[in-house]
């Protein structure tokens, strides 16, 4: 993770689809390592304000025994998250989180959400009206955690998107091996022309590759 270190973790807790007021919330010391200015420009948490901030030697096994094994859910955790925390975990010969307790939102939010031009969790948030005055400021872990869970709670209630090209194929091979009706007539023998075939899976093909 080109040395970077981890300077705070937030998390929330669900179940049975409510949030919980069980939290999970720690700023960590980075151990010398220079927080560049942007990055504190998105966050506000400087080295002055780490200094006297727990180790992750310390905070790690505290966040380990709060998620336990239940599914733990990261926007964009399979890229970032979920990597950089077991390298964390690694550096203190500690268990890495498995790869089946982790769910990734943005993962789930493509398969599942049509429309937004983007997927990041502001997009997101913004797209099923989950407020974000929380965090006006700047970003914080345990803000984003409590926003991310209430998208999540939308996406959970979210059927999955409809891919349109898929349903044109799956139409087209029905009408094509289905009845005149509704059963009870027998389906058409007579040939197609091959000309009009030939126009007519050219216009399928030219559908389906758009």
């Amino acid at each position: 993770m080109r040395g970077d270190r981890c300077i705070e973790i937030g998390a929330v807790e669900l179940i049975d689809g409510k949030l919980t007021e069980n939290t999970f919330h720690e700023y960590i010391n980075p151990e010398g390592k220079i927080i560049p200015p942007e990055t504190y420009m998105v966050h506000k948490i400087s080295n002055a304000f780490l200094e006297d901030k727990p180790k992750m030697s310390v905070i790690a096994p505290k966040f380990l025994e709060f998620i336990g094994d239940s599914q733990i859910v990261a926007h964009n955790g399979l890229d970032f998250d979920f990597p950089f925390i077991n390298y964390e975990l690694s550096k203190l010969n500690l268990n890495p989180i498995p790869r089946s307790q982790m769910l990734d939102s943005i993962v789930i939010a493509r398969n599942r959400v049509f429309g937004p031009k983007s997927y990041t969790l502001d997009a997101l948030a913004k797209w099923f009206g989950v407020p974000l005055t929380a965090r006006a400021d700047a970003h914080g872990a345990l803000i984003d955690a409590e926003i991310l869970a209430r998208v999540y709670l939308e996406l959970e209630n979210t059927a999955p998107a409809i891919d349109i090209k898929e349903l044109i194929k799956e139409q087209h091979e029905k009408f094509l091996n289905a009845p005149k009706s509704d059963g009870t007539f027998p389906k058409r023998s007579f040939e197609i022309p091959g000309e009009e075939l030939e126009i007519h899976n050219k216009f399928m093909e030219e559908l389906l590759s758009e």
